[in-house]
């Protein structure tokens, strides 16, 4: 049997504590099931390390920066690891559709031509600018 995820959620996170909470519980709730979750701490000062931390879910796996990369570096380092047939980009300050792998996933699995997929986004929230 294999064990092998479809689909690996590459996340870095730079000092994301006021929003990562949210965005790991809306990955953890999915409606597939069959991912791995890659977080990278980019070598975050604030609580980062402690919330990834409270959750206790088999699919996560924590890596920790030594040192600031910066975003682009950091989601390499987590795409080198990643086991699932298809990358999918996550960022701290997001939240997902509970349904957003399971469409993504029967969407690349219906077109063997296109190479990437995207999505809407909806702002909320309170910003400046």
């Amino acid at each position: 049997m294999d064990n092998k995820p479809v689909c690996s959620i590459v996340m870095a996170v730079y000092n994301g504590e006021e929003t990562l909470k949210e965005a790991i519980e809306s990955i953890l709730v999915q409606s597939l099931k069959n991912f791995e979750f890659i977080i990278i701490n980019d070598a975050s000062t604030d609580n980062t390390e402690k919330i990834i931390k409270s959750f206790e879910d088999s699919r996560i796996i924590y890596m920790k920066n030594s040192t600031n990369k910066y975003l682009g570096p950091s989601l390499n380092e987590g795409i080198k690891i990643a086991r699932g047939k298809y990358i999918v980009r996550m960022d701290a300050d997001d939240i997902c559709y509970p349904n957003r792998l399971d469409i993504q996933y029967e969407f690349m699995e219906k077109n063997n031509d296109i190479g990437i997929a995207g999505c809407w986004a909806k702002l909320f929230g309170i910003r400046e600018g």
